[in-house]
């Protein structure tokens, strides 16, 4: 009989925590578990293995908060654990899920997707996650930084397992055409790609971009989508960077763009490991990012495989960008080595760690 596991995700967004959720559903599978998805959004459906069961919601509104997503993700979970034996991996709404399984005496692992510099300083809320993530039977975490940060912050343990990195599709895919209207010769030609929020501050490359507009010619692509485009899309309008500046919605296949780009610029304020930094170095493209927690520094290497910058310091990215221009080898350089340093995100290596942690959990 095969053993059976649930991967839970209400909300499915496209981001780094969703190619996760992908890599592993699909890779479990092939190592003949019994994959199950409870999501509420199915639009990512088509990269799972179609043998891969999605439980959801199928009358779906256009726009759904959150919570609602957790709410009717839950009752499907009820359902499953209620009277099967079956184990919970739970990618979001974490302490949601860990309360429901430690209920039904079910056993549940937890992956922890995002620096807890960005979660809330509500000391009641903090408390509350403090007391119920301890109940999980193991917590997982992607980057060291990451996991002295939970350490440090809720004095819980956790098992650190990199991101599995697929570098044959990666590098495949990247061999797609794109359409060359978003490539600008005689430019600097610069991408960022991540949902338009608070926490990928796009908003610090534009200011950057604004400083510089009047000395060198750059060309800036953005993909994403979210809250926060029409302020982007304003403040371009505003400082006449519209000639500068494209957004595009998320596409499907980010690799083919990133290949034809000179630049990455990651302007987060907090990540957990950021993929997209690894599918550059995988395609050896330079990278400028802020050092937030947690990923971007142990994935550079302290500014060994690419180039860091304080949270929020426009006025530092913009010297940045500048010394791009005046001094591209040495970046390209940086960027070969950090290409040489991907084997700790090995797909097998990685993937099998995860599966091993499951097996030790039936």
């Amino acid at each position: 009989m095969k053993k059976k596991i649930i991967f839970f995700m209400p909300s499915m967004e496209g981001g780094g925590v969703e190619k996760n959720l992908i890599i592993l559903a699909n890779f479990f599978l092939k190592k003949n578990l019994d994959v199950k998805i409870i999501t509420f959004d199915e639009m990512f459906k088509k990269k799972f293995n179609k043998k891969i069961k999605f439980l959801s919601f199928k009358k779906k509104p256009i726009k759904v908060n959150k919570y609602i997503k957790y709410l009717i993700c839950l009752v499907f979970l009820l359902r499953e654990i209620a009277f099967k034996k079956v184990i919970i991996f739970s990618f979001q709404a974490n302490i949601y899920s860990i309360i429901l399984c430690k209920f039904f005496r079910k056993k549940i692992l937890v992956r922890s997707n995002t620096s807890p510099d960005g979660w809330t300083t509500n000391y009641l809320k903090n408390f509350i996650y403090s007391y119920f993530i301890k109940k999980a039977d193991k917590i997982i975490v992607n980057s060291f930084q990451f996991q002295k940060k939970m350490q440090s912050k809720f004095k819980v343990k956790t098992k650190m397992i990199y991101n599995p990195l697929n570098l044959i599709e990666i590098k495949k895919k990247a061999l797609e055409k794109i359409d060359l209207r978003f490539i600008k010769k005689r430019h600097i030609n610069i991408i960022n790609i991540g949902r338009l929020t608070d926490q990928k501050n796009q908003i610090l490359i534009l200011k950057a971009i604004k400083m510089l507009s009047k000395n060198i010619k750059i060309n800036l692509v953005i993909i994403g989508y979210g809250n926060k485009k029409n302020n982007l899309n304003m403040f371009i309008k505003n400082n006449k960077l519209s000639n500068r500046v494209t957004i595009i919605k998320e596409i499907d296949n980010p690799y083919k763009y990133i290949a034809k780009f000179d630049l990455f610029i990651l302007s987060s304020k907090y990540e957990g490991l950021p993929n997209v930094l690894l599918e550059c170095l995988a395609l050896k493209i330079p990278i400028i990012s802020t050092n937030c927690p947690t990923g971007p520094y142990e994935i550079l290497n302290n500014n060994k495989y690419g180039t860091l910058f304080r949270v929020g310091d426009y006025e530092e990215l913009s010297r940045l960008i500048l010394k791009f221009k005046n001094k591209r080898k040495n970046f390209i350089k940086k960027t070969i080595s950090g290409y040489n340093s991907l084997k700790r995100f090995n797909y097998f290596v990685n993937c099998n760690k995860y599966l091993k942690e499951i097996n030790n959990l039936f």
